[in-house]
């Protein structure tokens, strides 16, 4: 959908709050009552783009969740969570950057769920030792796929080192 693509690249270049319905329209060539006609708010909107993005998430946790033994499913997911993180760099940015967006999807039950899912099935039950390397590896993955120290890396070399540092930060066989 135009509206959406659109609206992801204006979040990732302007954030939320700097991103109005009349710069969506304006990049798709359309009016705001016609942005209007398909969402009542930008936050809809915002809440679309997110869903659109992480469906292929869910693709993924569905075909790991399937995986035995468990640490063969922790690296599929891991393994997946990281080709999409550096595949979606400038989306990345905007997602940890926007304290408009974290709310949001914080606050939207399916996208909390999906995410709930995914931990649940990376750390299991969750101790302080497990919640803690899962908060880490999502901050070294947020960090190093927007970082200016690693900009001039290939997308291969970039999935290839945050794969190897998961693996250690989870003990999965390498």
């Amino acid at each position: 959908m135009r509206i959406l693509s659109a609206a992801l690249d204006l979040f990732a270049d302007h954030g939320v709050s700097g991103t109005s319905l009349q710069m969506i329209a304006d990049t798709i060539g359309v009016t705001k009552a016609a942005i209007y006609h398909q969402f009542k708010t930008k936050e809809e909107i915002v809440l679309a783009v997110a869903e659109r993005e992480m469906a292929p998430l869910e693709e993924a946790l569905e075909i790991a969740e399937a995986q035995r033994p468990r640490a063969r499913a922790q690296e599929t997911l891991l393994g997946y969570v990281i080709d999409m993180a550096v595949e979606r760099r400038r989306w990345v940015r905007a997602l940890q950057n926007d304290p408009v967006m974290v709310r949001l999807l914080a606050e939207h039950q399916p996208l909390a769920q999906l995410m709930e899912r995914v931990y649940g099935l990376i750390i299991g039950a969750g101790g302080p030792r497990q919640r803690v390397r899962i908060a880490m590896m999502g901050a070294t993955i947020g960090a190093a796929v927007v970082h200016p120290l690693l900009a001039d890396l290939d997308d291969k070399t970039l999935r290839r080192e945050l794969l190897d540092a998961a693996r250690r930060l989870f003990a999965l066989p390498g």
